[in-house]
């Protein structure tokens, strides 16, 4: 609405501006004269209202088309701003003469406002983080050039005064910006959480005493005291013993979110945390439920986000809510006198009226709701809920109860943290190309579709109740082992063969070398397509229970995850030549489906690749040149097929190995991802295999941790 009130106003001023084509100037280049910097404007104002409303919303939306607008958007809002400010300054030099110019001369802080950008993004990526030393510079040339269209229309008006406090309002914006892009790089998100230096006892006074005892002609010998931090187990050794207010939602979430915020930011700066903190979390977590522990790191990943991708490291401090009212009020001041001093000017009669005053009140307004809406998604953040949560009393409530109304009204929740989605991705349906592209034919032609075209079988679906507490449970009995770094090292190590040694399968060689003897993005490979050929395989006889059913459904739910992180997100695994693996092996599947082209269904399909005869090893007839890996998953397939009818399994039993044996590849591809890329995923509506990660450093399987010995000090003996 607001934006269709500027452009209706920049119509009317070119209408009343453009002269009759009696020069030598042509017509569109008037027209675009006119209304150059109004549009700009405008569509400054329009992408800042976009950032506020959509940036933080990517972290519980997984979408393309919301990620390339919100990626569009970020990109542009700087450059139009720029660019307007720029031709603002070039049009002093033109109008400083001009007393109406005062006018267009107020809406370079404002763009100096816009710069600053909205409280919910900061960043698009964390690249954008490392940069802030640019925004620095460009925060001194911007606030330079609008200080200068300020001072070139300095006059008799009076609404030079005006300018003030929306450049005030704007050099906070900008340096609210700046400092938190600084605080979400690596180097200062880690300075942040380091503790201060320990010099340790002054070793240079301590010699003098004892050179000082020796020459007294006393025996000195050393005593040591080891002074140890008592360790404290219970539920409430960090966060006190108050009951969360119950009239908050999901208040128990949050105090024990808040209560053990300091691993996951250890993790992720990839530092280590106390030995007190692992034990600490370690007991929690393992006396919690499954529900209550996904909850907890559901607040704590957003807890990051908002310190990686917001303002939050200033917003939610007390320097910052000064700031944000400091800047509120410049805003509110500095549009109280502009309404009046132009309701003053027209009492008087003087013709300093024209239609650039609608475009400033548009401005003003704008600013002045996007505050409101700032303040807004403030209190509807985690940080404040949190707050609410440890207090009760009726002022708390009745406060709460104006937030939810205004949550309702702006569709914005506390409660929801993330996707909780798991993308997707299965190699058969890809070699079928069983996914109708609009436009293929153009694509092709451009030669974008290549680039494009895995994006096209990537599919989401949501993580079940059930695979969380499979995994819960999983990680709850290795959390028993997890009793020093050495432990941990070995229990991060295990990518399913502890699972198969668990389930007596030692004896099945194929089976084992398919975990054991084969690099961790060969085993995704075969476990992968042998999963898919066994579930279509079992389907397709009917014969599944329950029991059976569920198991089936959390390994494929798995199968295709772990495929997905393969194929579109290889830097969370481990190094490996997994895309060679992948690229070799859909080529073998497409020189089957070019044989048999009457194949449309992935079922046909995966019963055309058991019917092949795989006595023979694959290497033995191919050779190593080719990485396919299609026929030794077949194998492998066929081997966890004979399991009912050699070892007299039932298929619960089979496919709940199956199900255990992806947890614990899914657990440890979570061990093996650094901190950084896990917080790179943050911003794509979160990653499930962060959520694992951080459960398993919860529970004390990880390597991030200090063995305490306690500070061993001396003093001297003397005898």
């Amino acid at each position: 609405m607001l934006l269709a009130v500027v452009a209706t106003a920049s119509l009317m001023i070119y209408s009343r501006e453009t002269k009759p084509d009696n020069q030598n100037t042509p017509h569109a280049a008037k027209v675009w004269n006119v209304l150059e910097l109004r549009i700009l404007v405008a569509v400054s104002l329009f992408l800042q209202m976009l950032l506020i409303f959509l940036g933080n919303r990517r972290k519980y939306i997984v979408s393309k088309r919301l990620k390339l607008l919100i990626w569009f958007t970020y990109l542009s809002a700087d450059w139009v701003a720029t660019v307007a400010l720029g031709i603002l300054s070039k049009d002093t030099k033109d109008h400083k003469s001009d007393s109406d110019f005062v006018i267009m001369a107020i809406w370079a802080p404002f763009l100096l406002v816009h710069l600053g950008g909205p409280d919910t993004i900061t960043a698009y990526s964390l690249e954008d983080n490392q940069l802030w030393p640019r925004h620095m510079l460009e925060l001194l040339y911007q606030l330079a050039v609008a200080v200068y269209v300020v001072y070139r229309s300095w006059n008799t008006d009076p609404l030079k005064y005006v300018t003030v406090p929306i450049i005030i309002a704007g050099i906070i914006k900008y340096g609210e910006k700046t400092w938190s892009l600084r605080s979400g790089s690596s180097d200062g998100f880690r300075e942040s959480i380091l503790p201060p230096p320990d010099p340790g006892p002054n070793y240079a006074k301590f010699m003098d005493d004892y050179t000082a005892k020796k020459d007294e002609g006393y025996h000195v010998t050393l005593d040591e005291i080891n002074e140890t931090t008592p360790l404290v187990l219970d539920h409430n050794s960090q966060g006190g013993t108050t009951i969360p207010n119950p009239n908050i939602p999901d208040g128990q979430a949050l105090s024990d979110g808040f209560k053990f915020y300091n691993i996951p930011e250890c993790l992720f700066a990839d530092l280590i945390f106390s030995f007190q903190d692992h034990k600490s979390s370690q007991f929690f977590f393992y006396e919690s439920d499954w529900k209550s522990a996904f909850k907890a790191i559901e607040v704590e990943l957003g807890l990051i986000y908002d310190m990686l991708y917001t303002k939050a490291v200033i917003t939610y401090s007390y320097r910052g809510i000064f700031l944000k009212s400091v800047s509120f009020f410049c805003t509110l001041s500095s549009f109280i006198a502009f309404y009046f001093l132009m309701s003053n000017l027209d009492n008087k009669g003087q013709k300093h009226l024209n239609y650039d005053l609608i475009i400033t009140f548009v401005l003003f307004i704008g600013a002045i709701i996007l505050e409101i809406y700032a303040v807004i998604v403030l209190l509807s953040s985690s940080w404040v809920m949190n707050w609410l949560s440890q207090h009760k009393n009726w002022r708390v409530d009745l406060l709460y109860k104006f937030i939810s109304f205004c949550q309702i009204c702006f569709k914005l929740s506390h409660t929801i943290r993330w996707s909780n989605q798991m993308s997707q991705f299965n190699l058969i349906r890809f070699c079928l190309k069983d996914e109708s592209v609009k436009c293929i034919e153009i694509q092709k032609l451009l030669r974008i579709y290549n680039f494009v075209e895995k994006f096209y079988y990537q599919k989401t679906k949501q993580v079940s109740e059930g695979l969380k507490e499979l995994i819960f449970d999983q990680l709850k009995d290795k959390s028993e082992e997890a009793i020093d770094t050495e432990a941990c090292k070995k229990l991060c190590a295990h990518k399913g063969d502890r699972v198969l040694s668990k389930w007596n399968c030692d004896n099945m060689r194929y089976i084992n070398q398919s975990i054991k003897e084969v690099e961790f993005d060969q085993s995704i490979l075969l476990w992968h397509i042998a999963t898919d050929l066994c579930y279509l395989d079992d389907k397709e006889s009917q014969n599944l229970n329950g029991v059976a059913l569920e198991s089936c459904e959390k390994s494929q739910l798995l199968s295709d995850y772990m495929l997905y992180l393969l194929v579109m997100c290889p830097f969370l695994l481990p190094n490996g030549i997994g895309q060679i693996r992948f690229e070799d092996t859909c080529a073998e599947v497409d020189e089957l489906l070019k044989e048999r082209k009457y194949i449309k269904k992935r079922s046909e399909v995966c019963k055309m690749i058991l019917r092949v005869n795989t006595t023979i090893s694959p290497s033995e007839v191919k050779g190593d040149r080719s990485k396919s890996v299609l026929f030794d998953a077949c194998r492998l397939a066929k081997s966890l097929q004979s399991l009912e009818t050699e070892e007299k399994w039932s298929k619960e039993r089979k496919w709940e190995m199956i199900s255990n044996v992806w947890v614990e590849m899914l657990c440890h591809a979570a061990s093996q991802c650094r901190g950084l890329n896990h917080a790179k995923q943050l911003s794509q509506g979160g990653e499930f295999l962060t959520h694992v990660w951080l459960l398993m450093a919860h529970l004390g399987i990880t390597e991030q941790f200090q063995i305490s010995k306690g500070h061993v000090r001396v003093k001297l003996k003397l005898s």
